[in-house]
């Protein structure tokens, strides 16, 4: 039985609802290709399935929604959206993205938890001086880090911000890549700089590099340091061994914080050392101040493939 659903827009300019050549309605489109979406003048019409119209009348509320509060509708918050209307778990279990959940602002960004799994990362920041965040790919993880550990350095919560991460891929043939040693680690570093690019201008990004508030460097350049009034972001840490990670959270000194990020299917060790990050819950499981956030699956925020490819690659594990 088809059903019709019209939805009112009038008051919203539709290249804002839409996107640029209307890249955000071809997205939803493609993703419900057995649907039919009209869009004309101030009305959006929508008909086929009766649960189909339910959804895409949930998204394009959402939409609307973030339209009449922040002005924009990123293509991320789209794909957060249609995850939610795909996945019965996070139907159930996530309510919609409101001002509670914005992390950091900027003139040009606003960073949201999007997920139930991100949302947790950012209650414990708040309770606890150490986090750990542990999922798959595409889980938002580092992201959710980074924005966390901004906003903390914008409200004067912290005075500087140090991002590393393990530079195991390189392995010994690190000395062997061209460049001086800033070119040689960069591209283990670019997520970091990716996702700071977001929250903050190039401009004051430079700035705040070179006056060292925020440093970017590899996990083995903080070995005997002390980290007062930082925040500290591990990422990648699946790859950090034992002796790292302790190392690594013993860098905490006053008024500090860490998070600790990875994924712990894809480790890149070699098979005589242990992971850091899977002996972490085992050995500090109950001391207080230290938290543990397992996201999954049901996290993913980017192309909902993914979602399904990390499915696969569990059974195929269990198997």
């Amino acid at each position: 039985m088809t059903t019709e659903k019209i939805i009112d827009i009038q008051g919203i300019e539709p290249v804002i609802l839409f996107g640029p050549y209307d890249s955000l309605l071809k997205k939803i489109k493609n993703e419900f290709s057995e649907m039919q979406i009209t869009a004309r003048g101030t009305q959006i019409t929508l008909r086929g399935g009766r649960d189909g119209v339910a959804l895409l009348e949930q998204i394009f509320s959402e939409m609307i929604l973030l339209v009449n509060k922040h002005g924009e509708v990123l293509d991320t918050d789209l794909n957060a959206l249609i995850n939610l209307a795909l996945s019965p778990s996070l139907r159930t279990a996530a309510p919609p993205m409101g001002d509670e959940d914005i992390i950091v602002t900027s003139p040009e960004y606003t960073v949201r938890a999007k997920t139930n799994g991100q949302r947790r990362m950012v209650a414990e920041a708040k309770t606890n001086d150490i986090v750990f965040a542990i999922g798959p790919a595409g889980t938002g993880k580092t992201y959710t880090a980074v924005a966390i550990a901004v906003a903390a350095w914008k409200a004067k919560r912290v005075k500087r911000i140090v991002l590393a991460r393990p530079a195991v891929e390189a392995g010994e043939n690190l000395g062997f890549l061209p460049g001086d040693l800033a070119q040689k680690i960069d591209p283990y570093l670019r997520p970091l700089y990716d996702a700071l690019q977001d929250m903050l201008t190039s401009e004051k990004l430079k700035l705040l590099t070179e006056q060292r508030v925020i440093e970017i460097v590899p996990l083995a350049y903080m070995r005997g340091r002390t980290m007062s009034n930082a925040f500290i972001i591990l990422d990648e840490a699946q790859n950090a061994s034992n002796k790292q990670m302790k190392m690594c959270l013993t860098r905490l000194g006053v008024n500090s914080k860490a998070i600790i990020t990875g994924d712990v299917t894809q480790i890149d060790l070699p098979k005589d050392l242990d992971s850091g990050l899977t002996n972490s819950p085992k050995i500090l499981k109950d001391i207080k101040g230290i938290s543990f956030v397992y996201l999954d699956k049901t996290d993913v925020v980017r192309h909902k493939l993914v979602r399904d490819i990390i499915n696969a690659y569990e059974i195929h594990e269990q198997e």
